[in-house]
């Protein structure tokens, strides 16, 4: 039977290894890295259960299929509990066992691009969040407010820049409360459609649309008994701002395609870019929403308003950013002047990236003024040399004018990516797209 799956298997492309018993086959799982096993639970020696168990603590482990002669035997059971992908009957079906290959191998390689996007997003986020630099009176001022904050139920609403580090006081303030061994969710406002915000946030029943194959609870519910943060709130669109000002008022909620009311305990985490009290003034905004939202404000300064913290910020980030088996890099009293100097309309996650970009691009321990951005350190020469305005000798040009530069620049500094460019500048990609148009920028 086994050199039989095997021919099947490699006359249809698969490249195959065979054991005889389950000790040849953990020696060749050791060995190298396969996508699945396919186990038969009646082995001699070890059997096939204790041959799946040890399986399953590799570092990362295969699809297991399983052949068996008695399906609804206790050993196939506890194989599904174990982790199984799936159990084929003996005698098996050549076609119904490649059809399950195929998916098993499916799954795994799906499981290995999400652990891959995770650990990406993860270093990234890393990258630049990190421990909180507070050496200005301004952040210092802010860590108050969030230890007297935190242990509280209050709601908080987060203003600051794209790039402040919104997020990382978010993350603070849950942590500092007595629901921090619950969830902490996070979800975009600007990043969805109002459908599928809707859908995330509340959930929905089986068929509530086309797609919805089975229920689905939403974050309201996932974060139950934790916090929910909604960043980039003022995105919403007032149907859906309609409906959060409902579950927060009653502390209940429907999911989409639902009637049963499901109680939630939740504490609500809000930041956005814009100042939201003018946009409820010019009626973008629900009034009644913002008090619910703004019972605490934390307003983030930007960087160049906090340059106290760049010393620091910048440690952080060349050992955060440390090329492995090489010495940590120090930058500059010169250099260090210039990232001073500089506005940082990125703040915080720019001076990250541009800080990553000098220590992978150096050859030198010491990072000089050279090896800034050319973005950096014009803007830092023309703020010393007129004071921090421009310098003396430029002739004034038209506001347009300078707002086209400016997005030139940072399309340039971002290599022509509209997403990173449009985060630097504090806009949606949408607007960056219309500005790009009206100016007639070459990208």
């Amino acid at each position: 039977m086994r050199l039989t799956a095997a021919g099947a298997l490699e006359g249809e492309g698969f490249a195959v290894t065979v054991a005889e018993s389950g000790e040849e086959a953990l020696a060749a799982a050791r060995k190298w890295a396969f996508d699945v096993v396919v186990l038969d639970l009646q082995l001699p020696g070890m059997s096939g259960l204790d041959v799946l168990r040890s399986l399953n603590e590799l570092t990362d482990p295969p699809e297991t299929v399983l052949l068996t002669g008695q399906p609804g035997h206790e050993s196939a059971v506890e194989a599904m509990k174990l982790g199984a992908f799936d159990y084929l009957s003996k005698p098996f079906d050549r076609l119904k066992l490649i059809a399950t290959l195929r998916n098993a191998a499916g799954r795994r390689q799906l499981r290995r691009e999400n652990h891959t996007l995770k650990e990406v997003v993860r270093r990234r986020e890393d990258a630049w969040k990190g421990p909180l630099v507070a050496d200005s009176a301004a952040m210092k001022r802010i860590l108050t407010v969030v230890d007297r904050v935190g242990p509280s139920d209050a709601s908080v609403l987060i203003q600051g820049e794209t790039g402040t580090g919104k997020g990382l006081i978010a993350k603070l303030l849950h942590a500092a409360s007595p629901r921090s061994a619950r969830p902490q969710m996070h979800i975009n406002c600007s990043a969805l459609t109002e459908p599928l915000l809707e859908s995330e946030l509340f959930g929905h029943e089986k068929g509530a649309f086309t797609g919805a194959a089975k229920a689905k609870p939403g974050l309201f519910e996932v974060a139950d008994g934790g916090t929910l943060f909604l960043d980039e709130v003022a995105e919403m669109s007032p149907a859906m701002q309609a409906k959060l000002l409902l579950v927060l008022d009653s502390g209940e909620l429907r999911r989409v395609g639902g009637t049963a009311s499901i109680r939630v305990d939740v504490r609500i985490l809000a930041a956005t870019n814009k100042d939201l009290e003018r946009e409820a003034r010019d009626g973008r905004f629900r009034e009644d929403l913002l008090f619910r939202l703004n019972v605490v404000r934390i307003d983030l300064p930007p960087l160049r308003h906090r340059t106290e913290d760049i010393a620091g910020l910048v440690e952080m980030y060349l050992q955060r950013h440390r090329i492995a088996g090489q010495p940590i890099k120090t930058v500059s009293a010169k250099a260090l002047d210039a990232l001073r100097g500089y506005r940082w309309p990125g703040n915080v996650r720019e001076l990250a990236n541009v800080i990553e970009g000098m220590v992978l691009m150096s050859s030198h321990e010491e990072l000089c003024t050279e090896e800034l951005p050319p973005a950096v350190l014009g803007r830092s020469r023309a703020a010393h040399a007129a004071g921090g305005s421009a310098p003396p000798d430029e002739e004034p040009v038209p506001l347009a004018e300078i707002q086209r530069r400016h997005i030139a620049r940072v399309l340039a500094y971002t290599r022509g990516k509209k997403a990173p460019a449009a985060r630097l500048l504090g806009i949606d990609v949408k607007t960056l797209y219309n500005k790009i148009k009206a100016y007639e920028i070459e990208v």
